[in-house]
């Protein structure tokens, strides 16, 4: 029991400690950092970034248009909205009775980062990848120090994946259904756990059954879309929120909407670790991550939008999986304390500059 509670404060330690300390500069409201400039607006600043204002607006008005248009004052058409799926704002509007709705947004961000830590770790069982997984990739650290509904998503889909690897179905489908419920990427859980039973030959009704549970809640949130705005494909006339074009790699196109810079050739290295990841989980035949990995790659080469590595967070758990060999060598380890302070810097200029402008806080609380 005290090794069990041990572990779990160490978790909580690696889930609360490093948001924390990139809260603490705009807290203390320090005009810079290593000279870095910061905004002066507190934690403002944490809960103004995007997309934390849009889902507070999803959750305060259950995407009712009126209400939107009454109320905020983004540019934006009322149908955006249903891009932002609806979990995450349910689970702020909950939230929010005894907190605010800024408060409960990043308390849900912050309770789903520690089932996403706690999740990895039961996956790997291993501490110290547990620790880099809480820093890395800086991505990573800032969606979860912010108003997100990526830890929830991927808390979610590295549970569904723990419980598919053990045998779980209806635990598998459960949490899938809950990645479902919270981006529209979860469908490919589905996808992958098709496949999967298809490169091993492996088809069973029994198992596959509770598994259906994945396309069902995308199925419930266009029906709650139908209820709630009258137009069951709302989701589809969002705008352009849906990043995916053919042929691949149109994220080279620097004339694109959310490209908008040449400036790309991290976007290869990002490609080959992810392209050498899903290779090497195949040849340690963890055919489970492997082939989620491999469906789900594949999908990020359709991505045209320079946030790439947002898009692709959802391999990270798995990458980390594939190389962990090498990842818990000393050398590594070594690396770390140098590249955790670029991390860090990165995460700090990164939140400092991608905020939505609000001057009228009043409706958001």
């Amino acid at each position: 029991m005290k090794v069990r509670l041990k572990k779990l404060l160490y978790l909580a330690a690696f889930s609360l400690i490093p948001t924390f300390l990139i809260w603490l500069p705009f807290f203390a409201r320090l005009p810079s950092f290593w000279k870095i400039p910061l905004p002066q607006q507190g934690l403002a600043t944490i809960v103004a970034n995007y997309d934390g204002p849009l889902y507070i607006v999803a959750a305060k008005t259950l995407y009712n248009k009126e209400l939107i248009k009454a109320n905020y004052q983004f540019p934006l058409p009322t149908e955006y909205y249903t891009a932002h799926f609806p979990l995450f704002p349910l689970l702020i509007r909950i939230f929010a009775n005894p907190l605010n709705y800024p408060y409960a947004m990043l308390a849900v961000t912050l309770v789903s980062s520690f089932l996403a830590i706690y999740f990895f770790y039961k996956l790997t069982g291993d501490m110290f990848l547990t620790f880099l997984f809480s820093v890395f990739p800086a991505r990573w650290l800032i969606v979860r120090s912010v108003g997100s509904a990526d830890p929830l998503f991927l808390a979610s889909i590295i549970a569904s994946l723990y419980f598919f690897k053990n045998k779980k179905y209806l635990a598998a489908g459960v949490w899938g259904m809950i990645a479902g419920f919270t981006k529209s990427p979860g469908i490919i859980l589905f996808v992958s756990y098709m496949a999967y039973f298809a490169w091993t030959k492996r088809f069973d009704v029994k198992k596959i059954l509770p598994l259906l549970l994945i396309p069902f809640s995308l199925l419930a949130v266009f029906v709650s879309y139908y209820f709630l705005t009258g137009d069951f494909f709302a989701y589809f006339r969002s705008g352009d929120n849906i990043h995916l074009f053919f042929p691949p790699f149109q994220i080279f196109n620097y004339s694109a909407p959310w490209v908008g810079t040449f400036w790309l050739e991290e976007v290869i290295f990002i490609y080959l670790i992810g392209a050498l990841g899903v290779l090497r989980l195949f040849r340690q035949q963890n055919y489970e991550f492997a082939v989620f990995s491999a469906v789900f790659f594949l999908s990020t080469l359709f991505v045209s939008h320079r946030d790439l590595v947002r898009y692709s967070l959802p391999l990270v758990p798995f990458l980390l999986v594939a190389f962990s060999d090498v990842l818990v060598k000393k050398e590594f380890k070594i690396a770390l304390m140098v590249i955790v302070i670029p991390i860090y810097l990165f995460s700090l200029a990164f939140i400092s500059q991608n905020v939505m402008p609000i001057s009228n806080w009043a409706p958001f609380l």
